[in-house]
């Protein structure tokens, strides 16, 4: 008998992906590594109608690692207000994507805007969460994780430093700071001279290559940096003060407002200085910062 005529195979047609439902969906993206992303994170990427992100050549490498091809848009801290509101007219009947350069949006990227926007409209925001520095650093530090606090950035002026961490000197908690290589040495510095005796580490470059995490006391942190400007992303964490400096800082704060109620900042810095025998510059800094309300 001759052999059945087999029916023609028809083209493979490509799925395309289902679209995301309308709203603003917040996706965090890898800190350095293309593996951290999550399949989440890479379908949330694949399906949404639009991605709003910093910078599009660097969220063109996200987007082939997570096989998408959708339309981006650059959104950062310097886009008009006219973008974010034409963002918003967008979201209500197609969905949006927002990324960072790197890891978890809105810590210390921008985005705050567009996500308190969306919320005083009532569109619907959902959060694709994965990598953030700060936590994959804390996580690695060995310094106490049961209470921290993500300060940012410190300020690169060096009177604007002191006084940002005399403002955080009685905080029980785990500092965590972002920081850059030219910076860093300064920075350990200030913290090793306002808050002396405490733990901490430097992580460089996590989940890449050449990461680098250096857990020791801050004085001796200072010391190893002092000579050398590292390079790559980099998180700075200080452990919390002991009992006995906690008590000590206290101390010094009451003693400080008290003076302040009743004499101008440098007076007062220069009293409570003579009195508790602690450097009048540090008194100076702590007290413009409790006078300027921290």
């Amino acid at each position: 008998m001759p052999d059945r005529e087999e029916p023609a195979a028809s083209a493979a047609v490509p799925l395309q992906p289902m679209p995301l439902s309308a709203g603003l969906y917040i996706v965090a993206g890898p800190i350095g590594n293309l593996g951290d992303l999550t399949a989440r994170a890479a379908d949330t990427l694949r399906r949404a109608d639009l991605i709003a992100c910093e910078d599009t050549r660097v969220t063109a490498k996200l987007l082939r690692a997570a096989g998408s091809t959708r339309p981006m848009q650059s959104y950062h801290q310097h886009s008009p207000h006219a973008a974010t509101e034409a963002l918003l007219d967008r979201m209500a009947a197609e969905s949006i994507a927002l990324v960072s350069d790197a890891g978890t949006p809105l810590v210390s990227d921008p985005g705050f805007e567009l996500v308190r926007a969306a919320r005083l409209r009532g569109l619907p925001v959902t959060t694709a969460p994965g990598p953030s520095a700060a936590i994959a650093a804390l996580s690695v530090s060995g310094l106490p994780s049961d209470r921290f606090l993500f300060a940012g950035f410190l300020p690169p002026k060096d009177h604007a430093r002191r006084l940002a961490i005399s403002a955080l000197a009685t905080v029980q908690a785990t500092l965590i700071f972002y920081e850059t290589g030219p910076r860093l040495a300064a920075s350990l510095a200030a913290l090793d001279a306002l808050l002396p005796g405490r733990n901490g580490c430097v992580a460089r470059e996590l989940t890449k290559l050449h990461e680098e995490v250096v857990c020791a006391p801050v004085a001796e942190l200072a010391a190893r940096y002092a000579c050398g400007e590292p390079k790559g992303e980099i998180v700075l964490l200080v452990g919390p003060p002991a009992e006995q400096e906690a008590e000590s800082a206290a101390t010094i704060d009451a003693a400080l407002l008290a003076a302040l109620a009743t004499m101008p900042v440098g007076k007062a810095a220069a009293s409570v200085s003579q009195a508790l025998g602690i450097a009048r510059g540090d008194a100076y800094s702590r007290a413009l910062a409790l006078k300027a309300g921290g």
